[in-house]
């Protein structure tokens, strides 16, 4: 039985056991195969390299992880990549993945590193409101089938299609909404709307979900090349869509 938010710590991992737990998570969160495991090996490298990973424990148990990454971009600017974060079923409703971030933008700051970015589904409303919203990341990238068909159940063989989130963690729309502040967004000029069952269509009409799909792939890589980025997302009961406004450098 899951114990109450507060009863759950969030803290560090840096041993083997605690990284074999995390290998164990994906296999039950994402149903991976071996082949698309993160190994334990990958964890203890990056726990040397100047990665942070992360896990909340409900007591001795692990029941969540975080990991990310360092990167540099072309021209040697420093950034992180949060490589995967998850959370067992059971403790979805705990606020786990916000505790783990905002522990993340911390450590980030006290490290001098500006930008974290990760990929997201842009089919996975929930976690695209997440990231957005309650993060105070902007997407202006969008990649088609990043990684492949994976054996994950949860991809449904689909193309892995998938917008960047960046998180400039020092900008004062991030330093605003990870206050619990609400953050003005500049004139939105754009809108690009999802189904709001479209997770239920994953299973019920597959072909329907791979066109809304591609679809959305031409949507976002046009607004893109218009210098269009996404700052905010509006959700319904038949809808939920991508707000759209104009790039201003004080997002960064």
């Amino acid at each position: 039985m899951a114990g109450s938010e507060k009863e759950i710590t969030v803290a560090s991992l840096t041993t083997d056991a605690q990284f074999r737990d995390a290998v164990q998570l994906q296999r039950t969160i994402w149903g991976f195969s071996e082949t698309d495991l993160l190994p334990v090996r990958f964890f203890v490298v990056a726990s040397k390299v100047g990665g942070i990973i992360l896990g909340a424990f409900d007591g001795p148990k692990m029941v969540a992880f975080c990991l990310a990454i360092p990167a540099i971009k072309p021209g040697g600017a420093p950034f992180l990549h949060s490589n995967m974060l998850g959370v067992l079923a059971e403790y979805r409703d705990f606020g786990l993945g916000r505790r783990m971030k905002i522990r993340q933008r911390e450590l980030a700051l006290e490290a001098g590193i500006p930008l974290i970015e990760w990929t997201f589904d842009p089919l996975e409303l929930k976690n695209a409101y997440f990231n957005i919203e309650r993060l105070g990341a902007i997407v202006r990238r969008h990649v088609r089938n990043q990684y492949g068909i994976s054996t994950s159940p949860l991809h449904g063989g689909m193309p892995t299609d998938r917008l960047t989130a960046e998180w400039w963690v020092r900008s004062e729309r991030a330093s605003t909404i990870c206050a619990g502040q609400p953050v003005g967004n500049p004139p939105i000029v754009d809108r690009i709307a999802v189904p709001a069952n479209v997770a239920t269509l994953r299973s019920t009409d597959p072909a329907r979900v791979r066109a809304i799909q591609a679809e959305l792939a031409d949507r976002f890589e046009a607004a893109f090349r218009q210098d269009l980025v996404v700052v905010g997302m509006e959700r319904g009961e038949e809808e939920s869509a991508y707000l759209l406004a104009h790039f201003q450098p004080e997002m960064l």
